[in-house]
């Protein structure tokens, strides 16, 4: 009788392994890519071959057609790795469980979104008006902000991925700038053997700073970094693992060296979503005519005083004979690398979402997703944006205890 016992006892365990396999058909995912209509928006969430992993791993993807053409992905692509090509955005939204975007929703998309929906994109908070959030909020949706999405290592890993390409990219552009006859001064960056290197002044010391410091660098440039942090002064100089000159932001020493670079990077972030305006007007007129300023902090308000905003069209302009450069969304001029940056980083989440039995399932149990959702179901969970916006904040540990209790 004993081992009669053991035999139903290891039959009963046995088909839960059995079992396995089928959670996958119950936790497919049916991921929904609308074409991105945000000026000079170019890249997507997902590439074609992020496309063909989650399409073998039993998930669906519906893609509007032409939304990888800015990047150079194309239907036939997308179509080849497994996704479904729709031709209106209204049908993407209308038969997707997930949405992906890069740029946040516009008030008419909006109108497509279905209650308990999930919105994975950016959500630009310098830029986030009330009425934007409030519609959000009437939808039931539930979002996730690239800002706020951690991995792993408790660090944001989209926001550091479009920080690297921005700070590589600023030191480019302003290259090119300053080495053009009739925009800049016809400097070549890194010198030559008796013909000294440009100066290069960057502001900030987070990853932006680093980043463009490095390629700097790498390019013969002479390098000095302003930053009122002094760890991420020392972190930056050993993530560089070379010694470069470091000086917390004092008006004197930060003028006295502006008047001699060819070159300036503003890098200044701030938690609050508004960059300190670091360098005044009067700083900026002192400037060498035909130097370059770069200001990858525009999308927090800039840390030039002289700063305006431009874009990938008309890029550019003067002020006291100093080229200023002041796109917001400098990525999205690199589309292909931005778009593989961003889809690296959500393949994973959305496989492990199925895995584990779908979105809310992953929430549960990802403490670095679950810090992305800043509405679940209507309700806001992010409290910054509670405060900044005077709405109502819910606990989102709270809501999942509700809504499983």
């Amino acid at each position: 009788m004993k081992s009669s016992g053991i035999l139903e006892s290891q039959s009963y365990l046995s088909p839960q392994e059995k079992l396995v396999p089928l959670k996958s058909k119950n936790s497919s995912l049916c991921i929904g890519i609308p074409k991105e209509k945000s000026f000079q928006e170019n890249r997507i969430s997902l590439t074609p071959e992020s496309v063909a992993i989650l399409v073998n791993n039993g998930h669906r993807v519906l893609i509007e057609t032409k939304s990888g053409d800015p990047a150079n992905f194309f239907d036939v692509d997308f179509s080849e790795a497994g996704a479904e090509i729709i031709y209106s955005s209204e049908e993407v939204y209308s038969k997707s469980d997930v949405i992906l975007k890069v740029a946040p929703l516009s008030l008419d998309e909006m109108d497509w979104l279905k209650p308990n929906q999930i919105v994975i994109s950016a959500i630009h908070l310098p830029a986030m008006k009330n009425e934007w959030l409030e519609k959000m909020i009437t939808k039931r949706a539930s979002a996730l902000a690239f800002e706020y999405i951690k991995d792993s290592s408790n660090t944001f890993p989209i926001v550091r991925s479009m920080s690297e390409i921005a700070g590589n990219a600023a030191i480019l552009i302003a290259s090119e700038l300053l080495s053009d006859n009739k925009t800049g001064k016809g400097i070549l960056l890194g010198g030559i053997t008796g013909v000294p290197p440009a100066k290069v002044v960057v502001l900030g010391a987070g990853v932006v700073g680093e980043f463009a410091s490095r390629t700097a660098l790498g390019l013969g440039a002479e390098v000095k970094v302003f930053d009122n942090s002094t760890y991420k002064l020392m972190r930056l100089q050993n993530n560089i693992g070379t010694r470069v000159y470091t000086s917390i932001i004092y008006p004197d020493i930060l003028k006295r060296e502006l008047q001699t670079a060819d070159i300036a990077i503003g890098s200044m972030h701030s938690e609050a979503g508004q960059s300190a305006m670091v360098v005044s007007d009067a700083m900026v007129q002192t400037m060498k005519a035909g130097s370059v300023i770069v200001d990858v902090s525009i999308d927090q308000g800039g840390c030039f005083e002289t700063s305006e905003v431009t874009n990938h069209i008309n890029p550019t302009f003067k002020k006291y004979d100093v080229v200023h450069y002041c796109v917001p969304n400098i990525a999205s001029r690199f589309a292909r690398t931005a778009s593989y940056a961003i889809s690296n980083i959500l393949t994973r989440k959305l496989l492990r979402a199925g895995d584990v039995g779908g979105f809310e399932k992953l929430l549960w149990g990802n403490d670095g997703t679950r810090h992305g959702v800043y509405l679940y179901k209507g309700s806001v969970t992010n409290r910054h944006l509670s405060e900044k916006f005077g709405l109502k904040y819910t606990d989102l540990g709270l809501l999942f205890s509700a809504s499983n209790g």
